[in-house]
């Protein structure tokens, strides 16, 4: 695991491996889980700023995250993912994102999140994830 100045950075050997690293603050039970990404050129669109669906599969990935509570183990997937693009990043940004839970019941997570570089939020999500017990088998 990558360490940049305490952020550490999320292990994946899958998609996230290919586009990231994304990089998350210690969980340490506050109620906002706290994320951070470094854009790159790799990153970016041809209108030169980065590309949109990177920064849902940001987004995606710390609201998943906030919804497990830093338990790792914790089976789930994504049911919704509501965006709302407000600003464009640029490559070279810091890009931070905070997730909160709204509310969770027996097998769903609802949570929110404000993506953010500097003090100027440039993205808002809200989603729904599926949480499955250790007994049950996925759909």
């Amino acid at each position: 695991m990558d360490d940049r100045d305490g952020w550490i950075a999320m292990d994946d050997d899958g998609f996230i491996g290919l586009v990231g690293p994304i990089y998350h603050w210690p969980f340490d039970g506050r109620a906002v889980s706290r994320f951070r990404f470094f854009p790159e050129a790799r990153h970016r669109n041809r209108m030169d700023v980065v590309h949109g669906g990177m920064l849902m599969t940001f987004a995606d990935r710390a609201l998943g995250f906030t919804a497990r509570r830093g338990d790792l183990k914790r089976r789930q997937a994504t049911v919704q993912l509501d965006v709302h693009f407000i600003k464009s990043v640029h490559v070279g940004d810091i890009v931070d994102f905070e997730g909160r839970i709204i509310n969770e019941t027996r097998t769903l997570a609802f949570v929110d999140g404000i993506m953010s570089v500097g003090s100027v939020t440039v993205l808002t999500a809200r989603g729904m994830w599926r949480v499955w017990s250790e007994t049950s088998k996925t759909d």
